[in-house]
């Protein structure tokens, strides 16, 4: 790569300018800019340890102070670091198009011990099952070109929230009280809204999108929304098939039940359902079958649901599954497209590739320190150091990423195979084979980060150091 005509550490350095800029004190200044470039640099674990070692190897045990402390310790605000990444990254994905959606989201990090913040056995997402780990909440601003994580926190689960000794040992601030996910993700919401954060649809899996009070919340705020939602939730709906007594009689409509979204998915006569293709994956069209109908929502437990707004609900069941694999509720317009209600909801799979990178490309899930600061500390500097890199993007697009037009109809030939199995249900590159185009970012970043280290030691040969444990 010739830095020279590509300018890829010139603008690395510029930057970084801008983050000094938010970080306070000048002696925070070189720190910083280490870590960050560690970050960018191959290696197994981006760990403080590790980032000493790729970032000065002459002094490796001095420089593991310096990191360490800067992140474990250092006083400065993770707040102001991120409102300087949004202030540098949002211009650069909104030259591609509108952000589209705030992507509600968590994910988990499997921690062995009890020591470290927030560690509980809890229901762990990268392991599929419950398992010892932390979990962290966030929120990301999205549009079709990329993704920006803007809001980052650990949730802090109940027996950590009470015990007084294990908070002042992690370093947990007194303010921070037990807030379900949900909670979390509403005040992470309702931040972005008083930052005057441009707007876009809040897209929410089931985990989220399932409980009636975070929607009604979200409808509070002025957002519109798509939430993921179980098979079981119950809504009152208009029955598309022949008149039969009604379940519960009362002085409602008789024409209309509380019904299971999974019944009513199943009561659906054929021509509901129709194929539809979203966007292009990375070896086919991604496409499978919808029906959506208007209804309102019905908790068991609510007895004002004949109150409640009509939403659409949006069902996903390909060709070749025995039942439905997905179920959406959303407040969007009632003259929405079908095409554009999916486009919307599947534009959710922006987070998984923001977690995707996060944790294999620039570490996120490899810090060892135990405390609250620390935690999040390297989660800011993960996130910008994933800043800069969709900053890049613009110049070398990620393959797999370009979205349907909206509202064209993509020619699909008979035999053309939907989107079909759960094992399968992402379609996105690998990033340590067979992408090309991953491969390439990864040798960009690698030639930036070696420069930077040679201008700060011009008189010293430096060479790329793989660090395994």
């Amino acid at each position: 790569m010739n830095l020279g005509a590509d300018g890829s550490a010139e603008r690395f350095s510029s930057y970084i300018e801008g983050l000094v800029s938010a970080i306070g004190h000048a002696d925070r200044a070189k720190p910083l800019r280490d870590y960050c470039v560690g970050l960018m640099m191959p290696c197994e674990r981006k760990s403080v340890e590790p980032l000493a070692a790729l970032t000065a190897p002459e002094r490796t045990a001095a420089q593991h102070q310096s990191l360490l402390h800067f992140v474990g310790e250092g006083g400065w605000s993770d707040e102001k670091i991120l409102a300087q990444v949004r202030a540098m990254v949002l211009p650069q994905i909104e030259r591609h198009g509108a952000i589209r959606a705030w992507i509600i989201d968590d994910t988990s990090f499997p921690k062995q011990g009890r020591h470290s913040v927030g560690v509980a056995r809890q229901y762990c997402g990268q392991l599929g099952k419950q398992d010892n780990c932390q979990v962290a909440v966030s929120l990301s601003l999205a549009n079709d070109h990329a993704s920006l994580p803007v809001c980052w926190r650990l949730y802090v689960p109940q027996e950590w929230a009470i015990d007084r000794h294990r908070r002042k040992k992690a370093g947990v601030p007194p303010d921070i009280r037990f807030q379900t996910k949900p909670e979390i993700a509403l005040d992470q919401l309702r931040f972005a809204c008083e930052a005057g954060l441009p707007r876009g649809v809040v897209l929410m899996d089931a985990g989220y999108g399932t409980n009636t009070d975070m929607r009604s919340a979200v409808a509070a705020l002025g957002l519109t929304y798509i939430g993921g939602v179980q098979p079981q939730t119950t809504v009152w709906a208009r029955l598309p098939v022949k008149k039969r007594p009604s379940i519960e009689r009362s002085s409602r409509n008789a024409a209309h039940r509380r019904i299971g979204v999974r019944e009513l998915a199943f009561s659906l006569p054929p021509q509901a359902w129709r194929t539809i293709a979203w966007r292009e994956g990375t070896a086919e069209i991604l496409s499978s079958r919808f029906a959506r109908m208007r209804l309102r929502a019905s908790p068991k437990n609510d007895k004002r649901s004949d109150l409640r707004a009509e939403e659409w609900l949006l069902i996903e069941w390909p060709n070749d599954q025995n039942e439905p694999l997905k179920y959406w509720l959303s407040n969007l317009p009632e003259d929405i497209s079908l095409e554009h209600l999916v486009d919307n909801a599947m534009l959710r799979w922006r987070i998984e590739r923001d977690y995707q990178e996060l944790k294999q490309e620039v570490g996120l899930a490899d810090f060892e320190g135990r405390g609250w600061r620390g935690f999040h500390h390297h989660a800011t500097l993960c996130i910008a150091a994933y800043g800069f890199l969709i900053c890049e993007r613009q110049a070398i697009p990620p393959s797999g990423m370009r979205a349907t037009t909206h509202g064209s109809k993509t020619p699909l030939s008979r035999g053309h195979r939907s989107r079909a199995s759960a094992a399968n249900r992402t379609s996105r590159s690998k990033l340590d084979r067979n992408n090309a185009t991953a491969i390439d970012g990864r040798s960009r970043r690698r030639a930036t980060a070696l420069s930077l280290l040679r201008r700060s030691n011009p008189k010293k040969k430096t060479t790329c150091i793989f660090v395994t444990q």
